[in-house]
């Protein structure tokens, strides 16, 4: 069962979901069903604990998290 990432049109709160493939997606926050899919990137285990990168290192956008927009993990204080 895969987790799919969607965006509430009714209460605008962006939440992950465990979907099988006969169910239809309800928002857990206000149970609205007008849920849109959004494009989810994967992430990769990072071998070793020294494998950590600031969040200065990676390029505009780079690190996926919808929060940080179109400039990046810079744009976060």
């Amino acid at each position: 069962m895969p987790i799919y990432e969607y965006a509430c049109q009714d209460c605008q709160h962006n939440v992950e979901l465990l979907i099988r493939s006969d169910e239809k997606p309800a928002c857990p926050h206000c149970q609205s069903v007008c849920l849109q899919r959004k494009l989810s990137l994967f992430a990769a285990p990072a071998s070793g604990a020294g494998n950590k990168k600031s969040a200065t290192e990676f390029p505009a956008g780079g690190c996926g998290r919808p929060q940080c927009g179109t400039l990046g993990c810079q744009g976060i204080g």
